[in-house]
């Protein structure tokens, strides 16, 4: 075996290892969010109440991307993994050792802690990808499909994991069995991991984080306008509607937000196969832009606008509940699920080998900001609408998706189209790592 193929091999090993812990981490994260949920929502908090435990996760969120892609270029996709993986160690213990009743700040503190651990092992998993496929458009594309689609059913299992042990075993025993699956991953991958993946660039700087590149600055604003029509109903309004007016248990509503999680995963990581842009043939005779563009992002944005304002029409005008949320929500599951695929292929695709932890942490910068606004409006409009009738906080929650999502279309127009990736190819030192 080369040198160039042994290195590769080590690289595609620690990869491997860096999307276990990941998912390790995903599993904990979305059981924990569960497990605060519908803990504090049992103890008679107000809907506001429980999104603002959530808004110290989503602040620290945007901070980690900010700074978490310069820390991955300076010191490794290694280091922030581990960090990571050890931060959420100790926000999930904090909890268990004051479950009882915790003062709000402290569960707030708990949480951003948490979101530094999420955002720090998705910086590194995602940032991973462009290292071992390279600047081969097909092969990016699938990588990141199905990485970012086995996240979201893994963080959907982990919603069911969550209203099941809070049903089973209570609150602080459910902690510490989350605590324990982090801390194995984390020994786990300390043992297996060789080398690290790229070598660290003590030259970067904490400016570079910033894009000076259009494409990527506009696909960030989209983003935020994407995830805050998701979470503005997903985040408070969803579980509390599902949990105070339909009457549905614990287990239920974790039950059908894994189920719904688990599906949106599977349509991410199917996304290339479901969507083919029509070929353009060269001078060459080769087949050329096989791959999504700014249009397909821009497209499925506007398609997706439809499913939340059907959703508020039906239960504004007494279509039966169940059905009108249940079949609704799939329907914008499968949308929304292939429009973020697209935009984790495209920050990709218009990023620079040299540039990719740096430019990935920046749209995930945008992500938790998009995530950050829906937590807060979520709460809030849920609790405004309440006045009107039991029905009218989600559909508050929905009408604001609406906005958020045609925002986001909007913004899509200036996203760029028939751009493919970089052919350079990445060296290992490229990415800072």
């Amino acid at each position: 075996m080369t040198a160039m193929a042994a290195s590769k091999a080590r690289d595609v090993r620690n990869y491997v290892l860096v999307t276990t812990a990941y998912w390790a981490d995903t599993l904990t994260d979305g059981a924990l969010r569960m497990l605060v949920l519908f803990y504090f929502s049992s103890l008679g908090y107000s809907p506001f109440q429980v999104a603002m435990l959530f808004v110290g996760y989503e602040v620290f969120g945007i901070l980690t991307n900010l700074f978490g892609g310069y820390l991955g270029a300076r010191f490794g996709l290694k280091a922030t993994l581990f960090a990571g993986l050890g931060t959420q160690i100790v926000a999930i213990s904090m909890l268990a050792l004051n479950a009882v009743r915790p003062p709000v700040p402290y569960v707030m503190t708990s949480q951003a802690l948490s979101g530094v651990a999420k955002d720090l092992t998705k910086m590194s998993s995602k940032s991973a990808v462009k290292l071992v496929a390279g600047e081969t458009q097909g092969t990016l594309y699938r990588w990141v499909a199905i990485l970012t689609g086995s996240k979201n059913a893994l963080k959907g299992v982990g919603f069911f994991l969550g209203a099941v042990l809070l049903s089973l075993v209570g609150f602080e025993t459910a902690l510490w069995l989350l605590a324990a699956l982090v801390a194995a991953a984390l020994v786990l991958t300390a043992l297996l991991m060789r080398g690290d993946l790229g070598t660290a660039n003590k030259k970067a700087r904490f400016t570079q984080m910033f894009s000076h590149k259009r494409a990527v600055n506009i696909l960030a604003a989209a983003r935020v306008f994407l995830f805050g029509a998701r979470d503005v109903w997903f985040v408070v309004g969803l579980p509390v509607f599902l949990y105070t007016v339909l009457g549905w248990d614990f287990w239920l509503v974790g039950g059908f937000l894994a189920i719904w999680t688990i599906g949106y995963g599977v349509v991410q990581a199917s996304t290339p196969a479901l969507i083919r842009r029509r070929l353009q043939v060269d001078a060459a005779g080769i087949a050329q832009g096989a791959e999504p563009d700014g249009r397909t992002a821009m497209g499925l944005a506007f398609a997706l606008a439809a499913f939340p304002a059907a959703i508020a029409l039906a239960l504004a005008y007494g279509v039966v509940a169940q059905t009108a949320v249940v079949a609704g929500l799939i329907a914008f599951g499968v949308i929304f699920a292939l429009n973020s695929a697209v935009h984790s292929y495209l920050i990709l695709a218009y990023t620079d080998g040299d540039k990719v932890a740096m430019n990935v942490g920046f749209y995930y910068m945008a992500n938790a900001s998009g995530r950050l606004l829906g937590t807060l409006l979520s709460g809030l409009l849920y609790q405004w609408g309440l006045q009107r009738g039991e029905a009218w906080g989600l559909i508050a929650c929905l009408a604001a998706s609406v906005v958020f999502v045609l925002a986001a279309g909007l913004i899509s127009l200036a996203l760029p189209t028939n751009e493919a990736p970089h052919t350079r190819p990445i060296a290992l030192g490229d990415l800072g790592e």
